[in-house]
């Protein structure tokens, strides 16, 4: 995996234990962390953001590649 799959990678876990714990704690760790409705906290949700959509977009092309090989 290269620097950014990593990177990708940790912010998307970050983002989904972060997720987990307002779901099951209603304890936003972000938002104590950076406090509520500061530009940080809208800078780590927003890399979040864009770990995901790296994430589902290789997810994607993984799988789309994969079927052009199985087809073969």
């Amino acid at each position: 995996m290269s620097a950014i799959d990593w990177i990708a990678a940790i912010l998307t876990i970050i983002g989904g234990l972060n997720w987990g714990l307002i779901g099951f704690a209603g304890f936003n760790l972000v938002s104590s962390i950076f406090g509520e409705g500061t530009m940080a906290e809208r800078v780590v949700y927003s890399l979040v953001g864009l770990a995901a959509l790296y994430q589902l977009i290789r997810l994607l092309f993984r799988e789309s590649v994969a079927e052009r090989t199985d087809r073969r």
